[in-house]
């Protein structure tokens, strides 16, 4: 009878110990699981892919100024160019080491989801819709409506001018079905003319056809930065909306990077370059941010 215990007993302790040793085996594996899956996501990032390449592409455009435009010698240039040339900086210590990609507004996203591109920096709105489509980077412009004035010879001056006048204000702006909607949002007596274009309207401001052209307030300020001295800003803003570099969903490594860049460009190791193209582009003199306990995080 002892015996018979005693077999059983070192059965029932070898079963035991191969549980344990099983055990332990995929207690082992589920331990290790975290690790492989993050190495195997780091082999797929683009941000790797891009290393090996040895060049960033970019989607954007060529005929917004002052987001990405060609400059008189043909050049790109812009906000978007030089956040784009930051980003190749960043990854090869080389601004020149990008590709860009020139296409219209509405190929922004397909050309993300066919991988045409790594990243497309190209003026974006975010928007809830869009963000199921594609992931967006930290926001670096907050853009708005604005209206562009004379600064010789026009009637009014500031945005409370123009609301004071009632209906004897006119304002011009691009012709779309929610023209007077926006308008109104601002200037709710005004008269409003639709346009072609805006360089239509602003056409139309310098005619001294219209008191006012409604158009994004960074193109205001680079108005006012081509033409110093001929037009003013009204000094009123709606109808906020950020902008936005997107890349490809699924690939929290490659946005993370560029999440990285982008925030230390705006309050980090980058400041003086960021803040160079706010100067250049919109006429912007961005503060130094405090050193100490980092503000965005108060």
């Amino acid at each position: 009878m002892s015996e018979k215990n005693g077999t059983g007993v070192n059965e029932a302790r070898r079963g035991l110990f191969g549980l344990g040793l099983a055990g332990a085996a995929l207690g082992g594996a589920a331990l290790l699981a975290p690790a492989a899956a993050q190495a195997q996501t780091a082999a797929k990032s683009k941000l790797y892919t891009i290393k090996e390449r040895g060049k960033l592409i970019v989607g954007t455009g060529s005929t917004n100024p002052p987001w990405h435009f060609q400059d008189a010698g043909g050049n790109l240039v812009g906000m978007d160019i030089d956040l784009a040339r930051l980003l190749a900086k960043s990854l090869f210590d080389d601004p020149a080491k990008v590709e860009f990609v020139l296409q219209g507004s509405d190929a922004r996203i397909p050309s993300l989801v066919t991988d045409k591109v790594d990243i497309v920096v190209q003026w974006m709105t975010v928007t809830p819709g869009r963000a199921q489509q594609v992931e967006f980077t930290i926001p670096y412009y907050r853009e708005g409506n604005g209206l562009l004035l004379l600064a010789r010879g026009g009637k009014y001056k500031t945005h409370g001018d123009l609301k004071a006048a009632g209906s004897a204000v006119t304002v011009g702006g691009m012709q779309n079905v929610f023209l007077e909607e926006w308008i109104h949002k601002a200037l709710p007596q005004a008269k409003v003319d639709a346009f072609e274009s805006p360089d239509a309207a602003v056409q139309a401001l310098n005619a001294r056809r219209v008191d006012a052209a409604m158009l994004d307030q960074s193109a205001i300020r680079w108005l006012m930065q081509e033409a110093p001295g001929r037009f003013v800003d009204s000094g009123y803003g709606w109808m906020p909306n950020s902008y936005a570099s997107a890349v490809k969903p699924g690939d929290p490594i490659w946005l993370n990077w560029v999440n990285t860049v982008y925030k230390e460009a705006m309050c980090g190791v980058d400041f003086d370059s960021f803040s160079a193209s706010y100067k250049k582009w919109f006429g912007i003199e961005l503060a130094i941010p405090k050193v100490g306990f980092p503000a965005e995080f108060a």
